[in-house]
């Protein structure tokens, strides 16, 4: 597991599950032009490219709970990120995942969708070509 994966536990004695998580590293919310929302590790490979790339005009949202879907506080980071463009970033497959839950549910957000191709399986079965559309996904989401 990735180290940033683990909570403290002064996380758990003193505050309480977060269902979406704001970005600390962005810039000033009026400076932010995208804004990266997704849920589970590949939180981690987004934040360590933004560090890396140091792009505080790009904000990465984890939406921790998806069901119920916390659309209130969505809904409140939209409008606090409101000169961003919006995308969904996803490992799995765009038939797979969240990507059809969120698009039934969350109508109140214009946003688009970052993620494998559509397919039969949620994995090549190649861990290079697995590495190279990870790697893909990454580098579409920073530069689209």
């Amino acid at each position: 597991r990735h180290p940033g994966s683990y909570s403290k536990i002064s996380e758990f004695t003193g505050g309480g599950f977060q269902e979406v998580i704001d970005d600390r590293f962005a810039g000033e919310p009026a400076q932010v032009i995208k804004v990266l929302f997704c849920s589970g590790k590949i939180y981690f490979d987004l934040a360590e490219r933004q560090v890396k790339d140091n792009r505080r005009d790009i904000a990465i949202i984890r939406l921790e709970q998806l069901y119920p879907l916390p659309a209130n506080q969505l809904d409140a980071l939209y409008k606090k990120y409101n000169n961003a463009t919006w995308f969904w970033i996803q490992e799995e497959p765009l038939n797979m995942g969240a990507a059809s839950f969120l698009l039934m549910n969350l109508k109140s957000i214009n946003y688009g969708f970052i993620s494998r191709q559509p397919g039969a399986s949620p994995a090549t079965g190649y861990a290079k070509v697995h590495a190279q559309e990870q790697a893909e996904i990454i580098e579409t989401a920073f530069s689209i």
